[in-house]
C-alpha cells in the first residue's frame, strides 16, 4: 500500500527497489525464488513493515479510527504515508523532482517483472502509467484508492469509511509523519533497517 515511501527509503538504503515494491506479492522464504539483491529488498521491505507497524506514533494515529474502521486503520495509514511522502517530496528527497524519481525507479523495475508474479505485473500496469505515486499528493486520489480497495475485496469495505477519519485528523497525522518519517529515512541511510 504505501508504495512510494518503500521506494524512498530502499534508494536511500541502496537496497533493491524491485525488491522492496514486490515484497507485498511475495509469501514466505524468498530464498529460492528470487535473486540474492531481490531477496534483500524484499526483507528490508517486511523489516520496515514490522517497525513502522511498532512506532509509537503509529499506535496512536490508529486510535483516532473510529471503531467501525479501526480494523482497517493500519492499511488506511500505509496509504496516507504515502500521501505525505509525495505531498513533502521536495523537502524529503530535493536533490531530485519526484517525477524523475519515479522514472528512474521504473526503469529499475520493469525489466524484470517477466520473473515475478501475475498479480505484481498487473499493479506495475496501472502504477506507473496511472502514475499513482505523483498523485498520491491529491486526497481525493487517496479516497480513490481506498475506495478501489474496498472494491475488489469486500472483506475490507470499511476502507471506503476510513478515509473520513483521515479527513478528520489531517494535521495531526502529518504530524505524527514529521516525528517518525525522519528517522526511518535516517536508518535507511545508516543502512540499519
Amino acid at each position: 500500500m504505501n508504495f512510494l515511501a518503500h521506494l524512498h527509503l530502499a534508494s536511500l538504503a541502496d537496497s533493491s527497489l524491485l525488491g522492496n515494491l514486490l515484497a507485498d506479492f511475495v509469501r514466505g522464504n524468498p530464498d529460492e525464488s528470487f535473486p540474492g539483491k531481490v531477496v534483500e529488498g524484499i526483507r528490508m521491505h517486511r523489516r520496515v513493515d514490522v517497525l513502522t507497524d511498532g512506532l509509537p506514533e503509529v499506535a496512536i494515529a490508529r486510535q483516532w479510527f473510529r471503531p467501525e474502521t479501526r480494523r482497517v486503520a493500519p492499511i488506511t495509514l500505509d496509504v496516507m504515508w504515502d500521501h505525505f511522502v509525495s505531498r513533502h517530496w521536495h523537502a524529503l528527497s530535493p536533490d531530485i523532482p519526484l517525477a524523475e524519481f519515479v522514472a528512474y525507479a521504473r526503469a529499475n523495475i520493469e525489466p524484470f517483472l517477466p520473473d515475478t508474479p501475475p498479480r505484481f505485473i498487473n499493479l506495475n500496469q496501472y502504477l506507473w502509467e496511472e502514475r499513482w505515486l505523483e498523485r498520491y499528493q491529491d486526497m481525493a486520489f487517496i479516497a480513490k484508492v481506498l475506495n478501489g480497495m474496498a472494491s475488489r475485496r469486500p472483506k475490507l469495505d470499511a476502507l471506503r469509511a476510513s478515509w473520513q477519519d483521515l479527513d478528520t485528523h489531517y494535521d495531526a497525522l502529518e504530524e505524527l509523519f514529521w516525528q517518525f518519517y525522519p528517522r526511518m529515512m535516517e536508518l535507511a541511510e545508516r543502512k540499519n533497517l
